[in-house]
């Protein structure tokens, strides 16, 4: 299964909750993140570690390590302004990962709702373990 990851979940993963059970899974054959997207990731880790009182150059060389495949704009250009269409007066910085799943025709991996009414295959870290079989229940 091929997925695109929103900045939510691969932080999520970096502080160690469980969605770094799915960046782990063999299931998973690749995980794409729009440039954009992997920079939300790294600004944010700097303000999560100070705000958890965390070492910043740990997180940081957390963040560079995630098994995640960084996809440049110019590679899915054609469905930003499908895109935008979908989501961008929901969530502007949503656009680059909804056009990146387009693009590419994979699911979304977030856990943001905004991505509920966008007409794409969405998955939040709880119904990614729950299909990959590593949490039971509905």
């Amino acid at each position: 299964m091929k997925l695109t990851a929103d900045a939510n979940v691969l932080l999520a993963a970096v502080l160690g909750g469980r969605a770094k059970l799915i960046l782990g899974s063999t299931q998973i054959e690749e995980i794409l993140t729009a440039e954009t997207t992997f920079e939300e990731v790294e600004e944010y880790a700097i303000v999560l570690a100070k705000k958890r009182r965390l070492p910043a150059d740990l997180l940081l060389l957390a963040v560079a390590s995630l098994p995640v495949t960084i996809v440049e704009r110019q590679a899915y250009a054609r469905s930003v302004s499908e895109a935008k269409r979908r989501i961008g007066r929901r969530d502007p910085d949503d656009v680059d990962i909804l056009a990146l799943a387009l693009q590419f025709q994979i699911p979304v991996w977030s856990n943001d709702k905004d991505f509920e009414d966008s007409r794409i295959q969405w998955y939040t870290t709880e119904d990614l373990l729950r299909k990959l079989g590593m949490l039971e229940g509905k």
